[in-house]
This record gives structure tokens, sequence and C-alpha cells, in this order.
């Protein structure tokens, strides 16, 4: 039974209660006729994803984005109580099974258990670049499924990567044996200071200042840039199960035990910029190359569609394909940023089977409003037919903005989703970023909104 509080706001505890709280008016959303949406909880602090376990109890990974204190919240008596913290920030979500939680954090799944012991059950995933390891889904029998994204943008490391100066080495890796071309990248070297001209040649999957040779061979690495990988419910038998995307940052099995997962696209931006890529969404076939770091969607990138606004036309890195990489399910506008994802099996909510996708929004750093693309894409809930395989908007804000820029109460970083026990919605709102950085985020701007069928749909 559903033990979780009643339809009233909650208020998280944060110990600065003098802070403003994020202007919140449920009515600046647009939501399809039929439904209604609500402030369910706010004043969180940078949410990143939220569970119920068998008896309706809510808890809430902060991701730590705003406070760099990772934890995970339990609500008890109303109130919001820390059960875990000491994380690697962020956390990217939570997710839970047999009285247990699991934790995916930067390069590590941890279990908590309900006495508050805890285990690290796989750890040393290449998290520490550009992408991290996302949450895990759990597969009709019981192995736990996880993404794990790419180090760079596009397969080169360059000065786009702010990670660079304390860990030169870092680099992504290939999940097969692959022939590059060897073409090298050249930047101005951000690893020294010289007056005069000192530039640094870096090739594809090496690392910063290290230039490829031609037709160079790259052997198979299990725990590979892009991959999703597969593991017993203890962390052993770690398996790769496919790898060429970007980055999979959210993955769910249907009730017939396919494997779906969202993959994030290319950005405009480093060495090796990519224009127009699409977020995908997959069904997922094992042992395959998705296309990472040469295909979006399916199409090779030296496509002309894909050259930045007075750039260069992207090249190829693999002289030797793996495979034709799988086209997705459905793809998403540009800097969609798909975040959660969860099917609908209640038919009283809508469409049986039907897919409903949080979109988080650009991701490219720049000040608001300067080369950022706000229409069109991202700060929304969309939902995917799964019959015709077309995508509509569920919720947007009335204007079409993300409620920062527009001045609104409505959705700002929409990151998960799921359904309740109530049969209800629960959209997690990671809030407001910081003005140009959006890795970033302000404290206590973290909302859940409730979305739920109104009574001319009943």
């Amino acid at each position: 039974m559903f033990q979780g509080v009643n339809r009233n706001r909650i208020h998280s505890c944060n110990d600065d209660d003098t802070m403003l709280e994020r202007f919140l008016d449920p009515s600046d959303i647009y939501i399809i006729r039929g439904y209604g949406v609500e402030v369910f909880i706010n004043n969180l602090d940078a949410p990143s994803s939220m569970v119920f376990d068998e008896e309706g109890n809510i808890f809430i990974s902060d991701s730590g984005r705003a406070t760099d204190h990772p934890r995970i919240l339990k609500l008890v008596n109303g109130q919001f109580e820390t059960i875990a913290d000491d994380f690697v920030t962020p956390i990217s979500g939570i997710n839970y099974l047999h009285g247990i939680l699991y934790v995916s954090h930067r390069g590590f799944i941890t279990k908590i258990y309900k006495d508050g012991t805890r285990q690290n059950i796989i750890m040393g995933l290449p998290s520490n670049g550009d992408h991290i390891n996302s949450p895990v889904a759990f597969s009709p029998d019981n192995k736990l499924y996880f993404g794990q994204g790419t180090v760079t943008n596009s397969g080169v490391v360059g000065n786009d990567n702010k990670w660079v100066t304390v860990s030169p080495l870092l680099c992504d890796y290939t999940g097969d044996y692959v022939m590059l071309y060897g073409q090298n990248f050249m930047t101005d070297n951000i690893l020294t200071e010289a007056v005069t001209d000192d530039p640094a040649f870096t090739g594809a999957f090496s690392p910063y200042g290290i230039p490829n040779i031609e037709f160079e061979i790259r052997k198979r690495y299990i725990k590979a840039s892009g991959s999703i990988l597969r593991a017993n419910l203890d962390g052993s038998n770690l398996e790769q199960v496919a790898w060429g995307f970007r980055d999979p940052a959210f993955l769910r099995f249907d009730n017939s035990g396919q494997l779906y997962v969202v993959n994030n696209g290319f950005n405009p931006v480093g060495s090796r910029p990519i224009e127009n890529a699409s977020e995908d969404f997959y069904y997922v076939t094992p042992d395959q190359w998705y296309g990472w770091p040469d295909y979006s969607g399916g199409e090779p990138v030296d496509s002309p569609r894909y050259t930045p606004a007075g750039g260069v036309q992207p090249t190829l890195i693999f002289k030797n394909q793996p495979n034709v990489p799988p086209r997705p399910f459905v793809r998403f506008p540009p800097s969609s940023t798909l975040s959660g994802f969860e099917f609908n099996y209640n038919r009283a909510f809508g469409p049986y089977g039907d897919v409903y996708v949080t979109e988080f929004g650009s991701t490219i750093d720049g000040r608001m409003g300067e080369g950022t693309s706000y229409a069109g894409s991202g700060h929304r809930v969309s939902r995917i037919d799964m019959k015709a395989r077309t995508i509509s908007t569920f919720a947007i804000n009335k204007n079409g903005f993300p409620s920062s820029i527009a001045r609104s109460g409505g959705f700002e970083r929409p990151v998960h989703l799921l359904f309740g026990p109530d049969g209800a919605m629960y959209i997690v709102d990671m809030g407001y970023n910081l003005d140009g950085d959006p890795s970033v985020f302000i404290p206590k701007t973290g909302v859940v909104w409730r979305v739920y069928r109104t009574a001319e749909a009943l």
C-alpha cells in the first residue's frame, strides 16, 4: 500500500532555510487534456532520481551538483532524512530491488542495505571524463544493466575537456578491435604556458597531445567508452552488452524483456565538432556497435548535414567498422538531452505500453540565450507511441522555454520520471543551473512534480 505523503506540497529539509524558494506555478505548464500537474515536493538540492519501495516509502538521490554533498534521502514522517552519503559527485540515479538500493555515482555502483550498511559492487568505471555511468536497470533474469558514457564528445580529447589539466592521460577506449585512419587534431597546448606558439596534436582514442599514426589498431576493452554493461546483482561477471553510444544515460526493460536505452548525441564543440546530431531512443540488440564516434542516429557524420557552421566537415575515424550501426527506434531533436524514461502499463493513466521521456535540455556551456537553443527541444516530457513510432509533447511550459528564461513557475530541468503506487506520474526536476554552466546547480531549486488523471478523463 502507498505509504507516501498526501497530495499536499512537501518541503525538503535543508540546513539553510533562509534562502528564497524557487517560484512554482503548475498553471504555467501545458499538459495534454485529461491530466493535471501539481507540485509534490520542492526545496530539493539538484535531485537526480526517485524510487518507491514495496511499502510506498520515497527515496530521492541528491546528485551533489548543487552542494557537492551527494546523498540519499528518505521521507520519514513528512521530512527527508539522509540515509547514506559520502558518494562521488554526481549521483546519476538510484534503483531499488528486494530491499536494496542501488546507487550509481561517478565510477561506482554501490548497494545500500536496509540496515544502513553499504557495499561497492562495481568500481573503476571510466567515468572521469565528460559522461558518467547511468542508473542501473534490472533484467527479468535478475541481472543489473547500466550505461557507461564516453570520455569525450566525439572521440578526440581537446580544449573543450576541462579535466585535461588534472587528468592528462585520460581518453576513450573502444569496445572492439578497430583500425583508425590516423587523423590528428591541432589545438593550442593548454598543458603549457608558453608565450610562443606551442601546438598540441591529438589523435582519436589517445591522450591529449598524443598523435595517431596511420592505421593504428585499438584493442577491445570490456568497460568501453559508450557501452552498455551487465553484471550479476553482486557485481560479479561484468560483461559488455553493446557499445558505440555516446551517452547511454538511461535504460529500461519492457514487460516482454526487451532492453531500450536513450542515447544523447554529439555537440558542436571541441576538436571534432559535429552539428545537428540527434538524441536517440534505441531498441538494443546485443553484440552490436551503435556508431559512435562515426555515426549519429544510424547516419555517418561525414554527411554535409553534420558540418558545423563555419567549420570543417567531420571525417570518419574508424577504417574498419565493426558492423552497420542500427538505426534508432525514434530520433529526438538536437539538444533534447534525454535523461530518463518509463513504460506505462496502467491503462487508467494512458495508452498501454507507451513510453514517457524526460528531456533535460541543452548541456552546451555558454551564457543563457547565447548560442543555445531553448525552443523546439528539451525542458519537457514527451511521449513515444510505441506502435506508430512517433513522438509527441506530453507536458511543457506554455511559453515553450525553461522557467528560468521565461521567469515562469513551470519546468526547468526534468531529469527523471516514474509511476508511483497511486498510479500517478512523478517527474523529478533538477532545478536551476548556474548561468553558463549546466553542470552546477543552485541549491533548493529542485522539484518533484505529480501528474494525475483529472475527473473529466475518468
